[in-house]
């Protein structure tokens, strides 16, 4: 079984083609400017929108955690074990529970529905995060179906993960989706919570193996934007990358942290087109070819 956060239709940005992404619950980083907070937590997590609450009492119908009076919504979210009941009652939408269990065989068919779109625009499947591969069996099951009925596949990663959770994929995945935020490791500790040595060692086992690579770098003002130049560098001595690309940060993620009943810390600019600009030549510079997403 897989926890699944959502599938997400007609995707342009995770691969080649048109594809269908499949978010995985669960991550061992905690990226600051993270903007899917609801697929860290490995455990369901549940959403509440204020402004889509319409009052109409029906969760606090269900659940205790839910109380209305004066025609006004309270939510006492510390007594919230996250079972989803108030999200399933919910008729505005205001609730929304993160995180439901799903087969192989039952997703299959969801994901398939665009088939078509695939194989007329050279796209196909996605499976991404939070880290997909802490889900590892399930993702190999998944994969191994998806290719059986003919469907081109990507893994998008953090890298972060065993060795053997990515001998577990390989033979079912045609592209690695590969995230890399800084090659100092206390950059990457200070930007993720974790050094990056497993990382990086990680992605010079998979570009050994002549699989298709493509690097995702996001670039975050103030944080690890001075590292592009060694990113370059890094790069610059791997065979099997076919394409880099340049995420720079947005905020529109924030909102989702009240959601969760959390605080959106990070306060930086977003960069400018200049500095895009300046960090795709740096990678010129060394022979590499990137495009800013």
């Amino acid at each position: 079984m897989g926890i699944i956060v959502s599938v997400k239709r007609f995707e342009i940005h995770d691969g080649d083609g048109v594809r269908t992404t499949l978010f995985l619950k669960g991550c061992p980083l905690n990226c600051r400017w993270c903007h899917n907070p609801e697929s860290i937590c490995a455990l369901p997590t549940l959403f509440y929108n204020p402004q889509k609450c319409i009052n109409c009492g029906e969760c606090s119908n269900i659940c205790d955690c839910h109380t209305t009076q004066n025609s006004l919504h309270n939510f006492k979210r510390e007594n919230c074990i996250s079972c989803g009941k108030c999200a399933d009652a919910c008729l505005g939408d205001a609730l929304v529970l993160y995180g439901k269990e799903f087969s192989a065989d039952e997703i299959l068919p969801k994901l398939l529905e665009d088939k078509p779109f695939f194989e007329e625009s050279g796209g196909g499947i996605t499976i991404s995060g939070g880290e997909p591969l802490i889900q590892s069996e399930f993702c190999t099951e998944l994969l191994k179906k998806l290719k059986e009925q003919g469907v081109n596949t990507a893994v998008d990663t953090c890298g972060f993960v065993k060795r053997e959770d990515i001998d577990r994929v390989l033979p079912f995945t045609d592209t690695f989706l590969y995230d890399i935020k800084a090659i100092n490791p206390e950059v990457h500790k200070k930007c993720t919570g974790v050094t990056n040595e497993i990382i990086l060692e990680n992605l010079k086992y998979i570009d050994s193996l002549n699989k298709q690579i493509e690097i995702r770098i996001p670039f975050i003002p103030t944080m690890n934007s001075g590292e592009m130049r060694a990113i370059a560098e890094f790069l610059s001595n791997l065979k099997s990358v076919k394409k880099i690309k340049i995420l720079p940060y947005h905020p529109f993620g924030a909102s989702k942290y009240e959601f969760m009943g959390k605080k959106y810390a990070l306060n930086i600019p977003i960069p400018s087109d200049n500095e895009i600009n300046d960090t795709i030549k740096i990678f010129n510079e060394y022979g590499l070819v990137a495009i800013k997403e």
